[in-house]
């Protein structure tokens, strides 16, 4: 089964008190908000503020063996992973739990984890049946059978199937059916034909057939069942929609009804799926990728049976990989982590276990998390961030001299819309259904699995929960939802570098005020734009302002396309406009909630600083960060936001106050001419 990662932003320190507003507090007041040892102050701050800022700090921090990057996002993830972990170990050692609490589920889940001998005596039992049920197919319709079986438990052969919210109606759920199906992290890296991309497919087949023969299957075998599964893979990769076209929030609407889908790909027994993996009647549904659907519907009349129960199987054991002995978890390290991502040495498994917990019972951790690592303290005073932030969007709002009135009073109306969550949900996810036990991992991550899938699935046709949680307390990063107008800031990002209770406003500005403001532009940038304040696929743009915005956004693009992080690559600036447009937001508005903060006070400097260059340093600060070349290369092709440098270097190019701050003039090399600044927001 898979397992989603969500990729974290900060962390902090560990601690574990009882008066848990004094734990805060005292951890605030051992953090240093700027720390001059950190600075490279041979680097003029006009030629490249990041490394002024963060040069010395890269310099005597180097990459652990274990990850890919470090920044301090990473060292906010650490730290949760410390708090998380003492959490385990404590539960797990106390065996009168009540049956079905938070604490039975992760303890017991843990202990399973930990049995590493158990795990070791088993090998490649656990998915034995599976296996076999697989080899013994003899129809396609066996083939589609087993496909929806293995997504009810956690796999994704072919596509994914999950609830959404209907971007045309959004207080109700809808079936979506997404492209899926890929081994390796993108389409690109099956259809490039230039030599990095080619040495990749020559690594995944040896991958591939290794974990092959590891199920048992003979070397030649194995290499052949690879050689097809590749193939196979090849065809779906090309049917596929790019990440970039995926980002057409417009084209990826295409809602039909059950017999529209049994129309666009008549091949598929969509009767039969439906009903095996728990929805009989499922009304509406959105296909993202409908060329992909038509398309994987003639490979099953197309693609011999030998083939597709290789790429079953492939998909079985790659899916089970992490919770089997050893000598799998080391082959999937191999591939994922050493050759991908340039990673020298394996997470340990305590932090593995920790990631497991996490992905599937994120909730039951969270609880118990939330009540010993956070405050009402934190909550009241990012409430007070919230609020100066929204008045400064709205200030600049009201002064844009490209938007026309009406639009304005459609963006001031979304700006007043947004809701906010901070800390963890009211009400957490029952899991007390899951038969956990002690002594048997892969079937409690099966179980589990399980659980969350026909948990998802049971809201498809209901109304959306205003209440509920996208990511789980313990998770160190922010999001907005632009289908529920709404900004998250889970309990574990609150904490420094971010946000410091004892430290000046000008860095807690700098630093979450700026995430803060990063989220709420995502209401208007270039996907969030196009939904309105109750988040449905409305376009609320005069023709003229929507030209202007565009314009804009090009700018930006074209900006971001010239970065080079290494030799002969460059960032995509298409691919990360929406998260370069919320980073440049996000600054602008921060640096105006702070000037509306610090009206008719008088700010002197601290520790020979400015407020205002206490903001930059503070922003740049969050984004410090060292990385593997091989992560790099992945990144620029996968992730859709810009790297570290460029999140602080290209956003401040844009922005006259940085200039002022740090006396950045012509003959700097982020000097721009102000003719040539991009200003949106």
């Amino acid at each position: 089964m898979k397992f989603y990662l969500m990729l974290s932003v900060l962390a902090i320190a560990m601690f574990s008190c009882k008066n848990n507003e004094e734990v805060q507090l005292k951890s605030a007041s051992v953090v240093k908000a700027i720390d001059t040892s950190n600075f490279d102050t041979k680097v003029k701050p006009g030629d490249d503020f990041f490394r002024y800022v963060n040069g010395g700090w890269m310099k005597k921090m180097p990459i652990p063996d274990e990850k890919s990057r470090y920044g301090s996002f990473d060292e906010l993830l650490d730290s949760a992973y410390s708090q998380q972990y003492a959490i385990l170990e404590e539960v797990s050692k106390i065996k009168a739990h009540k049956k079905g609490s938070a604490e039975q589920l992760v303890g017991d889940f843990y202990l399973s984890a930990t049995d590493s001998n158990k795990i070791e005596k088993l090998g490649a039992e656990p998915i034995r049946r599976y296996i076999d049920e697989i080899k013994k197919i003899k129809t396609f319709d066996e083939i589609w059978y087993q496909i929806a079986r293995m997504h009810s438990s956690g796999d994704a052969p072919l596509f994914n199937l999950f609830p959404e919210q209907d971007a045309k109606n959004s207080k109700f759920y809808l079936a979506s059916i997404y492209q899926g199906g890929l081994g390796m992290p993108d389409r690109d890296y099956y259809i490039n034909s230039d030599t990095a991309s080619v040495s990749k497919r020559e690594h995944y087949v040896q991958y591939m057939a290794t974990m092959f023969k590891l199920i048992g299957e003979d070397e030649v075998n194995a290499e052949k069942m690879a050689n097809q599964v590749l193939e196979f893979e090849i065809k779906l990769a090309g049917y596929s929609k790019s990440r970039l076209e995926l980002r057409d929030p417009q084209t990826t609407y295409n809602k039909m009804d059950l017999q529209g889908l049994k129309k666009l790909a008549p091949e598929l027994d969509w009767q039969s799926y439906f009903s095996n993996v728990g929805l009989s009647n499922p009304k509406d549904i959105n296909i993202s990728s409908p060329f992909f659907m038509t398309s994987i519907a003639k490979m099953s009349k197309k693609e011999p049976l030998e083939v597709w129960k290789a790429y079953l199987l492939w998909n079985l054991v790659n899916g089970a990989g992490d919770l089997l002995s050893q000598n799998f978890v080391n082959a999937k390290f191999d591939f994922y982590g050493k050759y991908l991502s340039g990673t020298k040495t394996l997470k340990p498994r305590w932090k593995r276990n920790v990631d497991l917990i996490g992905n599937l019972m994120g909730e039951a951790i969270g609880k118990i998390y939330v009540e010993r690592h956070f405050t009402a303290n934190a909550k009241n005073k990012m409430n007070d961030l919230i609020n100066n932030l929204r008045a400064a969007l709205k200030i600049r709002l009201n002064n844009l001299d490209w938007m026309t009135d009406s639009t304005k009073k459609q963006a001031l109306n979304k700006l007043d819309a947004i809701k906010t969550k901070i800390g963890y949900p009211d009400k957490f996810i029952d899991y007390s259904s899951i038969p956990v036990v002690k002594d048997n991992l892969y079937e409690n991550a099966l179980a589990s699995a399980k659980f969350n899938f026909q948990y998802q699935l049971a809201k498809v046709n209901k109304s959306v929960d205003p209440t509920e949680w996208l990511m789980s307390p313990q998770t160190v990063n922010a999001y907005y939802n632009p289908a529920s107008n709404e900004i998250v800031f889970p309990a574990a990002i609150l904490q420094p570098p971010f946000f410091n209770p004892t430290a000046d406003d000008a860095v807690n500005y700098g630093g979450i005020g700026a995430v803060i403001g990063h989220e709420i532009t995502h209401g208007f940038d270039d996907q969030g734009r196009q939904y309105d304040k109750e988040g449905n696929l409305i376009d609320w743009w005069t023709k003229e302002d929507g030209k202007r915005f565009d314009v804009k956004a090009k700018d930006i693009i074209s900006q971001y396309n010239k970065f080079s992080p290494l030799p002969n690559q460059f960032v995509n600036g298409a691919l990360t406009i929406g998260e370069n447009i919320a980073d440049l937001g996000g600054v602008t508005i921060a640096y105006e909630a702070m000037q509306i903060a610090h009206k008719d006070k008088k700010i002197e400097k601290i520790d020979g600083f400015t407020p205002e260059q206490r903001f930059f340093i503070n922003y740049a600060q969050i984004w410090r960060q060292n990385i593997r070349d091989q992560e790099m290369m992945k990144r620029l092709k996968t992730d859709v936001h810009s790297p570290a440098e460029f999140r602080v270097n290209g956003v401040l190019t844009n922005f006259t106050p940085f200039y002022k701050a740090f006396n950045v003039k012509k003959g700097d090399k982020l000097f721009k001419p102000e003719n040539e600044r991009t200003k949106i927001w």
